[in-house]
């Protein structure tokens, strides 16, 4: 029986969400705030940690940094509300399993919840399709990632989240002479400052407290191979210096050892920030960035990739049909209208989550937009192009124009009870509804 922490402040909610885990046979412990969280899941083990974005003294990337700091393994799954995609998209950087959008529905949570125990991953096709796809910036970004594949020149990787950054360095890996050799990924940002050093280039018994055997890091696991370091900047000043190190002498030393140990592998990095900035900044060594930066690959995000999304959206309903045992077969022309004018925050990892629940919660061969998330048609209705980007009045109404929406959506469309939200009478909302021709 697997034990759940549900960190959520609406006690409502929150039970609604324990009976029905109770009842798939979940064990259920409820907080209400990120002080009692962080004290619970420091003192006890806990399977997965279910967690709601916005709490009374925080919010649930403050559970996630804690998570990491202290180097906590345990899945996590942020909920967010209609407008917070980008929050989850944050999440998932801050090493989230998943994310999943209120009103929640059960089959959803139950599907993110066992995916996340499983730790499954979107299936490692070999089709190029996947990525590749067969855009004018995808044949570019091809061009370049066949050029370099056969180098050892090291290469980073650039590009927001969910862009698929991690195939892009396996692909690198696949096309080189080195493919037949280990392929090491770290999610640098799930590293804790303490254990990154330890993770990356080994110890010895005894090195700290908890060192209670030998441990061979990533650098010597990879060795003859390739090793792709994500989200690179994440990493502290002094594990950048052991690095460089590293990388310039081809030798790593574990922590507590007096031995040194030759290694050779090709660094790959990758990061959704431009570590120019963050260099300029001082969070990042100027000798390192110039050491893994001999070449550069900037992943292009889904909302540029034109024809690619519709080959992206035909792929996930194939592996989803297939891992759900659904017969997806077609998109009515509302739901593709919607998947195509949407904007990708999240990219292929939200493209992927989307199709996901689409397909779980498609009955039969056809899906409509009822198996949609409503975060996206508000977002799709409320984007409204503007002429002149520093029209003061005509940005406040389409923001206007977007609280209305959410709020009627968030209260089931109770107009009394959105006014009341809203802070206006009535009388007002019909109007401001009537102007903006919300039904």
């Amino acid at each position: 029986m697997a034990s759940v922490l549900i960190i959520e402040d609406d006690s409502t909610f929150a039970q609604i969400i324990e009976g029905f885990l109770i009842k798939n046979n979940f064990e259920v412990t409820i907080v209400s705030n990120v002080t009692k969280a962080l004290k619970l899941i420091t003192h006890e083990d806990f399977q997965l940690l279910l967690i709601d974005y916005r709490l009374p003294d925080g919010t649930g990337i403050d559970v996630l940094n804690h998570r990491r700091e202290t180097g906590l393994t345990v899945p996590a799954i942020i909920m967010t509300s209609f407008n917070d995609v980008r929050t989850a998209v944050r999440a998932i950087q801050l090493g989230a399993s998943d994310y999943i959008t209120k009103p929640i529905n059960p089959d959803e949570l139950l599907m993110v919840i066992n995916n996340a125990l499983q730790k499954k991953t979107i299936p490692k096709t070999t089709d190029g399709n996947f990525i590749r796809g067969k855009s004018e910036v995808a044949n570019r970004l091809y061009q370049h990632i066949d050029l370099v594949a056969e180098t050892d020149m090291s290469v980073v990787i650039q590009g927001e989240s969910g862009t698929g950054k991690e195939f892009a360095a396996r692909t690198l890996h696949l096309q080189s002479k080195r493919k037949n050799k280990p392929f090491i990924a770290i999610d640098c940002g799930a590293l804790s400052k303490d254990l990154a050093a330890s993770e990356l280039f080994g110890h010895i018994k005894g090195a700290f407290t908890g060192a209670v055997n030998d441990k061979k890091g990533s650098f010597e696991a990879a060795n003859g191979g390739t090793i792709f370091l994500d989200e690179i900047g994440n990493l502290s000043y002094e594990v950048q210096v052991k690095l460089l190190r590293a990388l310039q002498e081809r030798v790593i030393q574990p922590l507590g050892s007096n031995k040194q140990i030759p290694v050779d592998v090709r660094i790959i990095t990758a990061t959704n920030d431009d570590l120019a900035n963050s260099m300029k900044n001082g969070e990042f060594r100027e000798d390192l960035y110039h050491r893994i930066n001999e070449f550069k690959i900037q992943l292009p995000p889904l909302r540029e990739r034109g024809v690619d999304l519709e080959l992206f959206i035909e792929l996930f309903i194939k592996l989803s049909n297939e891992e759900l045992n659904r017969n997806v077969k077609e998109v009515d022309a509302a739901t593709r209208s919607l998947l195509l004018k949407y904007d990708w925050p999240g990219n292929l990892r939200e493209l992927r989550n989307v199709i996901k629940r689409m397909v779980l919660l498609t009955p039969g061969n056809i899906a409509t937009t009822d198996s949609l998330p409503d975060e996206m048609k508000i977002a799709v209705a409320n984007e409204v192009p503007l002429d002149n980007p520093s029209d003061l009045k005509a940005i406040n109404e389409s923001n206007e124009k977007a609280l209305i929406t959410e709020t009627l959506a968030k209260v089931k469309y109770n107009k009394s009870k959105a006014a009341k939200l809203l802070n206006i009478d009535r009388k007002t909302l019909y109007a401001k509804m009537e102007r903006y021709g919300i039904d």
